[in-house]
Parts: structure tokens; C-alpha cells; sequence
């Protein structure tokens, strides 16, 4: 093999995911993460091997790449995948960059972004928490992917600081609201799914035809300043106390290369509309985990979760999402929505961790947190692995600056 993979790299053979690097001595272009390394497509592309126009690999983001079409990006992986086993192919050691010498980017242009609700678990942690705790779904969680439409502009690559976000909130509900900023800031533990395929509007798109709709998933953290959104989000629901930012990670992991980890997901009742039923298994056993950091102090694993938990998947959500005639555009993102467990080890807030702040977290430096304070590092992290085949996404940080004044 043309470079070494660590054993339990989340870059293995299996995997190939896309997205865009730079250097001190290059722009922003398409690479694909190969273990500690990152192969520079651009290079790649000089020689020759590939029979579309390589412009699409100098580009700023993956859009214009992923617009080719799976027949195209997919074979591009598969062409990958058997040079990195062929020491006499097209590859040299020159073509790969050290990950630690290399800027990630943005991978993606996002124009639209969707948040679902669709982890069961934590619409009834919150139910119980915030409404009744005898009848913690609403009416409607059960028939349908409950989402909204967030900002796409203010989606940021992993390791982009986040500056704590000032509003409204209304510490107490006898007084009149106060300014000032979030005192109740946290994380949410969620998954991103790229639109690879544009439809037309007055189209709506069926479960069977979604997975032509989806190049890949990303790590996604969904920020939340819990005391905005309380006072704001009735009755149009989430606004500021989410706009502020959302956070991803840099490789986009294909389809293609997560579908040897297709699980089923929960049993569905009551039966679902036939517009939403599916004929294949689409969640996928994938490990998430969340590691909480107070600055310069060693992180605590706080929260260990899996995607498979899923109640509403992917197929579902971009049914949903077009069954009124919503156009979807190439580079869209659809966020799963907190993703939590069976159990209070693998919720995916602290919102739920905490009981709501009632019950403060003990770190392993004796620290307590009941939400994100100023200096923490926050990073979600996510692989799966089957019968010696591990494909993951790397991590998602950010760490948590004071307010601007």
C-alpha cells in the first residue's frame, strides 16, 4: 500500500471520504481522508485518470464535485479504493498530505438546512421535562417528521470558535424579560445528511427514490441557548436560541461507504402514512460520543449514543420534507435532531443529561456543569465498525467564547 492506515484509523480503506483542504502552498480543493493523510485529488486529477473536468476538484466546496453524480463520485471512491492496493497505479507518496499539515474547510455550500425531531428517546426526555409527563410526545410525533427550517449561514466547520449568543430570556416568569447573554448554553448531539441531487419544485420525492437524493452524512452539533429558545419559541418555534451556530465536521462520509452498517430501526406505531413507509432498512449502527473539556483541563467522556437509535430515518425525513413540493438543491443539509439512548449514559444534551440544569454533571476534574461554560471545548466524535471494516467521521469541535460586548 502506497501509505500506512493505523488499524483502527477512522480513515480506513473502507471509508474514501470527501472534503476540501488547503495548505500553506495550495487553495482550497477536494482531498479524501486516507488514514493519518489526506490524498490531494487535484494532483491526482493531473495525471490524467479521471475523464471530467477537473475543475470541479479546485473549488472551495464538494458541491460542483458532488453535482457529477454518484455514477461518477462513486466510481472515483471505487478507482480509490483499488490505486491504494496497486503500487504500480497512479498514486504517489507526493499526491498525500499530513492531516496535521493541512487546513480543513467548510465542505460544503449549505443553502437550505432542515432540523428534525426524530429521536424518540429525547422528544420524551423533553416532554417529561417541559409538558406532561404522562403524554410526553405531542399528537403529531408519531405520524410525522417533526422538523423546521434553520440558518444555513451561520453552519461552521469543526474547530471554529463559538461565541456565546446574547438575547432575550425570561429567568422570571412573574417579571418582564431581560437582556443579556445565554446563561443556559448547550450542545446537541446530531447527525447531517447532504443532498447530492436537486429536485424541481411540484416534485415530491418517495422513500424508494430518497437514497438517490443523499450523498453522505456529517457530524453535526446543533448549539442551543436553552433560556433564548424558551422565551422565544412559542408559537413558531426555534429562532435565535439556534441560529447562532451549528457545527459539522469536515469529511463528508459517503453513502456508499456506510451502507454495510444498515440496521433496522425501532418498530413504528401507529403504522405510518403509506407516503412514508419504507421497503428497505435505512438507520445505520453507527457509535457517537461527546467529550466535554473545561479549558486546559482533560476532557470527560459525558454521553455515549448511536444513530441507530433513530425512530424517523433519512428515507422518511426527504419524503416528508417534499411530499408538498419542496424543491431540495445539491449541498442542502438535514440535521437528524438530538440524537439520545435508552439510558441517562447516552442522552445527547445537557439538557437531558442535567434534568434540565436539577441535576449538575460531575466532571473527572471534580468540576460540575449544569450547562456549557466559557473556555469549554465540546466534541462529538462518530464511527461504525462491522466484521473488521471501521468507517468514520473524525470529530466535530468547538470551543465556547465569552459574549461580545
Amino acid at each position: 500500500m502506497i501509505i500506512e492506515i493505523p488499524t483502527h484509523s477512522d480513515f480506513s480503506i473502507h471509508n474514501i471520504p470527501f472534503g476540501i483542504f488547503s495548505t500553506p502552498t495550495s487553495s482550497p480543493r477536494v482531498g479524501v481522508a486516507i488514514g493519518e493523510h489526506i490524498l490531494d485529488l487535484v494532483e491526482v486529477g493531473n495525471t490524467g485518470v479521471f475523464d471530467f473536468n477537473l475543475d470541479v476538484l479546485n473549488k472551495s466546496y464538494l458541491n460542483a464535485f458532488i453535482a457529477l453524480g454518484k455514477s461518477v463520485t462513486s466510481g472515483v471512491r471505487r478507482s480509490i479504493q483499488a490505486w491504494l492496493q496497486d503500487d504500480n497505479g497512479p498514486l504517489t507518496a507526493a499526491m498525500f498530505v499530513k492531516q496535521t499539515d493541512a487546513t480543513m474547510h467548510m465542505p460544503i455550500k449549505v443553502g437550505d438546512y432542515t432540523d428534525f425531531y426524530s429521536s424518540i428517546e429525547h422528544a420524551t426526555n423533553v416532554g417529561k421535562l417541559f409538558r406532561d409527563p404522562e403524554n410526553a410526545l405531542l399528537p403529531n410525533w408519531r405520524h410525522l417528521p417533526v422538523g423546521y427550517h434553520g440558518r444555513a449561514s451561520s453552519i461552521v466547520v469543526s474547530g471554529t470558535d463559538i461565541v456565546r449568543p446574547k438575547g432575550q430570556t425570561r429567568p422570571d416568569p412573574e417579571a418582564p424579560p431581560v437582556y443579556g447573554p445565554c446563561k443556559l448554553l448547550d450542545f446537541e448531539l446530531e447527525m447531517g445528511f447532504v443532498i447530492g441531487k436537486s429536485s424541481q419544485l411540484g416534485q415530491t420525492i418517495t422513500t424508494a427514490e430518497a437514497p438517490d437524493y443523499i450523498f453522505g452524512m456529517v457530524l453535526f452539533n446543533d448549539w442551543s441557548a436553552r433560556d433564548i429558545q424558551k422565551w422565544e419559541y412559542v408559537p413558531l418555534g426555534p429562532f435565535l436560541g439556534k441560529s447562532f451556530a451549528s457545527s459539522v465536521s469536515p469529511w463528508v462520509v459517503t453513502m456508499d461507504a456506510l451502507m454495510p452498517f444498515k440496521v433496522a430501526g425501532p418498530k413504528q406505531e401507529p403504522e405510518v402514512l403509506p407516503y412514508l413507509q419504507c421497503s428497505e432498512d435505512y438507520n445505520f449502527d453507527i457509535n457517537l460520543e461527546v467529550g466535554l473539556a473545561p479549558k486546559g483541563q482533560a476532557e470527560t467522556i459525558i454521553s455515549r449514543s448511536n444513530y441507530k437509535y433513530m425512530y424517523w430515518n433519512q428515507l422518511q425525513q426527504l419524503a416528508h420534507h417534499t411530499v408538498n413540493g419542496c424543491n431540495v438543491n445539491i449541498g442542502d443539509m438535514m440535521a437528524s435532531g438530538t440524537i439520545s439512548g435508552k439510558d441517562e449514559k447516552s442522552y445527547g444534551s445537557l439538557l437531558e443529561i442535567t434534568f434540565a440544569g436539577r441535576q449538575p454533571l460531575t466532571l473527572e476534574t471534580g468540576e460540575e456543569r449544569k450547562f456549557l461554560q466559557n473556555g469549554d471545548e465540546l466534541t462529538l466524535r462518530g464511527y461504525a465498525e462491522k466484521d473488521g471494516k471501521r468507517v468514520g467521521f473524525g470529530s466535530v469541535s468547538g470551543v465556547i467564547l465569552p459574549s461580545n460586548s
